[in-house]
């Protein structure tokens, strides 16, 4: 496990603040710290455009292999992006899935005519994508997709009928990597393939859920018919399950190091906070102060003990533990941003419901045990698949 960085490293660093210092000016100046989780729904078009521009910049697909269009660059050198992007407050990437789930997926497991199909729209932040997984009935049990797909007479199409649930920037996107069951009958595990669908077609129908605060990042996507090419589909029918473990894989990969720099905004402002109103002047509020910045390095010290094996979509056990560990400490920061505010955790900014960025954090961090697969199915993971030990008894219907 790696914790220092080299001199090189260091210099590239320095480019990358540098570039970003640059950049983050003019129309995308309103970007910073806009768009990440709760907050999703903001300036969509520019946050597109912020795309077109990192491409020009060479800022995406940075550890992608350079026969196929990326940088090849080292994983000390991906992390020191991640983590000078949500340092200097880059906006939450409309390309996110694109570029850190289906495209590694594709290069790992996907066929050289998917790679150069879909690969370059991802590069150029011109072709964005979102994830098929979440049903009304199968939110953390991935297993129990109902969502199924057939090829039609002629061999050429998979037709695809079912419905998928919270999934972000639906209406914003090209592309949906979809799990669906292609073996009549089949159960859990089996029977599932992930096939690549187009979202502007007739048999899609994507309906916003609108949420309390009215926005509406989320959505309900309805297939009818949906139609997706025959060739569509990464590996072979019923190898969904295998394909969709190495894009989680995937999932926690460089990329988490950034997410706790976001993490570190977050435990700074609240800090900021505590000493100017007072409230670290509490004994109590000052020992989880330093409880939440010690857990915090923890998880940046798991995240690099992650990345210092292969990077081949695998779930290794320090991997495993990474979303309860990380859903965990970020659900209690909420709750400690809500007591350091005091009082005026109570009080909205503005009319009808205009909420303070401490706010946004406690109320997100709420759903951040669920979504994603919920800490009592990850404990089941950790148990069963990291441990080794018996699974859990079923309750037969």
């Amino acid at each position: 496990m790696k914790i220092g960085f080299s001199p090189e490293d260091e210099a590239f660093r320095a480019e990358v603040a540098s570039w970003l210092d640059e950049h983050l000016q003019g129309p995308f100046a309103i970007l910073r710290f806009r768009g990440g989780p709760g907050d999703e729904h903001a300036y969509p078009e520019e946050r597109k455009a912020w795309e077109r521009e990192m491409a020009k910049g060479g800022w995406i697909g940075l550890g992608w292999p350079r026969a196929l269009g990326g940088r090849e660059l080292s994983i000390s050198q991906q992390v020191i992006f991640h983590e000078e992007y949500a340092r200097a407050g880059g906006p939450g990437r409309m390309g996110h899935i694109g570029e850190g789930l289906i495209g590694p997926t594709l290069i790992a497991m996907g066929s050289p005519a998917q790679q150069q199909r879909f690969l370059p729209g991802i590069l150029k932040g011109e072709e964005f994508w979102c994830q098929g997984y979440s049903e009304p009935s199968a939110g953390s049990d991935l297993a129990s997709v109902k969502t199924r797909a057939q090829l039609d007479a002629e061999g050429r199409n998979w037709l695809i009928n079912g419905q998928k649930v919270w999934t972000s920037l639906a209406h914003e996107s090209h592309w949906c990597f979809v799990l669906a069951r292609t073996e009549p009958g089949s159960v859990g595990h089996h029977g599932l393939s992930f096939l690549l669908v187009p979202m502007d077609q007739p048999g899609i129908e994507v309906q916003p859920i609108q949420q309390l605060t009215g926005t509406s990042e989320f959505n309900e996507v309805f297939f009818a018919d949906a139609v997706s090419a025959a060739e569509h589909i990464i590996g072979q029918p019923g190898d969904g399950w295998k394909v969709a473990m190495a894009l989680l894989g995937f999932e926690r990969g460089v990329s988490t190091l950034g997410q706790q720099m976001l993490f570190r905004n977050e435990l700074d402002e609240v800090i900021r906070l505590a000493k100017a109103n007072g409230a670290a002047r509490d004994a109590l509020i000052r020992q989880r102060l330093a409880q939440a910045w010690a857990g915090l390095k923890v998880l940046r010290y798991n995240s690099l003990r992650m990345l210092s094996g292969p990077q081949d979509g695998s779930l290794r056990r320090e991997a495993m533990i990474y979303k309860l560990a990380w859903s965990t400490w970020h659900l209690e920061l909420g709750k400690l941003a809500m007591d350091v505010l005091g009082d005026q955790a109570e009080l909205l900014e503005t009319a009808p419901y205009g909420l303070s960025r401490l706010q946004s954090l406690f109320l997100f961090t709420r759903s951040d045990t669920i979504y994603g697969g919920s800490n009592e199915i990850q404990r089941n993971i950790i148990a069963e698949r990291a441990l080794g030990m018996p699974r859990e008894p079923r309750v037969q219907a």
